[in-house]
């Protein structure tokens, strides 16, 4: 977990240094590392520029590799369930290096300490940096950027938009 200094705990970055390498044979980037009770959760996804997701088979191959490393360097005190997954396609955004890979897709930000009519925020993300993040939402008078610092997220996601069903083509009976 990310402290609000933005530091991981010393395990998670001891995980996380371990996983590295093994992403990176498979052509993958560490995208998340987390412990939420006794679930360990690595998620691995190709790089931004790639065009494509990661497979069942790669994530597969990915579980089994960072499992035996985990196993052999014991960095996580006590039982763990070990999760390797992908960040799926609505993902969470934690921290600026989730905000930076995620410029021009559509969030979804949850503020906090922010009066009722505010404390959501959905557009465009246009700009990410060490400090913020900006997003052009619809106001009265047409598109605005609004900067929210960090510290003022309570929760963010990127928001899958369903594009219109492919017209498949009927084959006549004859």
């Amino acid at each position: 977990m990310v402290n609000e200094n933005g530091a991981e705990s010393p395990v998670l970055a001891r995980v996380r240094e371990l996983v590295q390498p093994i992403a990176s044979d498979l052509g993958l980037d560490v995208y998340d590392v987390e412990q939420r009770g006794g679930v360990l959760r690595v998620a691995l996804d190709t790089p931004p520029d790639s065009g494509g997701g990661i497979t069942l088979d790669t994530l597969a191959l990915a579980s089994r590799l960072v499992s035996r490393e985990l196993d052999h360097h014991d960095p996580v005190p006590g039982r763990y369930t070990l999760e390797v997954t992908s960040p799926g396609v609505e993902r969470s955004l934690r921290t600026p290096d989730h905000f930076r890979r995620e410029v021009g897709k559509v969030v979804a930000i949850r503020l906090s300490d922010v009066v009722h009519d505010d404390r959501r925020v959905t557009g465009t993300l246009v700009a990410a940096d060490d400090r913020a993040a900006t997003v052009r939402v619809d106001g009265p008078d047409g598109p605005v950027e609004r900067t929210v610092p960090y510290p003022q997220i309570d929760r963010a996601r990127t928001v899958f938009e369903w594009g219109p069903a492919a017209k498949t083509k009927r084959k006549e009976n004859t």
